[in-house]
């Protein structure tokens, strides 16, 4: 990674046509994120307390938890960090970080929620072998993947982006450093370099929402061989909070990397929902319509006092 430019830092601008808006905007994105930190802590403590939950499903679970406490703190603290009226700048490593941990962490996510929709095909589809396909090696190894393709993926795009000359302008017209912003700061012809990242950002949430379909298709199907209407009900329930995850983690994602025409303020504002909303609106997911997850937090929240 090349960091022979000119410029050594550079300034956050913020949310497009938010001006005057601050102390607003402090507050209810930092609502957002201390409730996704405590909300998705909770969730890892009700699941690492109860001997019940301790399976792959809710092992999966618990890494979705993990990467939503991370994911939103790449950005946020320093966006609450200039909306409470300090310094914008940041530096050309700090910017570098931002883009890796938010692709690491996004990436990761993705590839979850794909292994996530096949452990609830295997044990649909193939419950009579659902432990045995699911054994604790299997899952350490798919946990494991999950992070390692991440990782991969986080570091071509952050190479992809950083290997640019950056000598110019150093205003980033955004809350935090992505590729779309950054290669507008480029002194450099980046068509090539857009439609290599376009199709990188594109083909790996595409890929995993084909298998995510693949999967969820097998299951509408086996589901629909259930004679009874409550077996079929108790099938689809525990698919429903994933399924409502996925949508809710895809639809950002498509929205914002694979539209032709970017609108600045509408991608700001969809960003703020991929970083902040959803990863706070995953616990309730998960645990509203499930009793067991219920049940955990109900002893969690009376063992910290927070309930008599």
């Amino acid at each position: 990674m090349s960091n022979a430019s000119v410029v050594t830092e550079f300034i956050l601008l913020g949310i497009p046509h938010t001006e005057d808006l601050e102390t607003e905007l402090f507050v209810l994105f930092l609502f957002f994120y201390i409730f996704t930190l405590v909300g998705n802590l909770l969730i890892l403590l009700a699941i690492v307390s109860s001997s019940q939950l301790h399976t792959p499903m809710y092992f999966f679970l618990c890494k979705l938890s993990v990467c939503d406490i991370f994911f939103p703190s790449v950005s946020s603290p320093k966006m609450l960090f200039y909306l409470s009226g300090h310094s914008r700048a940041i530096s050309y490593a700090g910017c570098a970080s931002q883009l890796f941990f938010y692709h690491f962490l996004g990436c990761t996510e993705c590839f979850l929620c794909t292994v996530m929709a096949y452990d609830r095909f295997v044990a649909i589809c193939h419950p009579l072998r659902y432990k045995v396909i699911m054994n604790h090696r299997v899952c350490a190894i798919l946990a494991m993947g999950t992070s390692f393709f991440g990782c991969l993926h986080a570091t071509f795009l952050t190479t992809l982006t950083f290997q640019l000359p950056y000598c110019g302008p150093n205003e980033v017209d955004y809350f935090f450093c992505d590729i779309p912003v950054m290669l507008k700061l480029a002194c450099a012809d980046t068509s090539a370099l857009e439609m290599v990242g376009f199709i990188s950002v594109g083909l790996m949430p595409l890929s995993c929402f084909l298998l995510i379909c693949t999967s969820y298709s097998r299951i509408v199907y086996s589901v629909l061989q259930i004679h009874s209407a409550e077996g079929r009900c108790r099938a689809f329930s525990t698919c429903s909070a994933h399924l409502t995850a996925v949508l809710l983690f895809y639809m950002p994602v498509i929205f914002i990397y694979l539209r032709p025409t970017p609108s600045p303020w509408l991608d700001a504002a969809v960003q703020v929902l991929n970083n902040l909303v959803t990863p706070m609106l995953n616990p309730l997911i998960y645990s509203l319509r499930n009793k067991e997850v219920k049940s955990s937090l109900k002893k969690v929240v009376h063992q910290l006092g927070f309930l008599p």
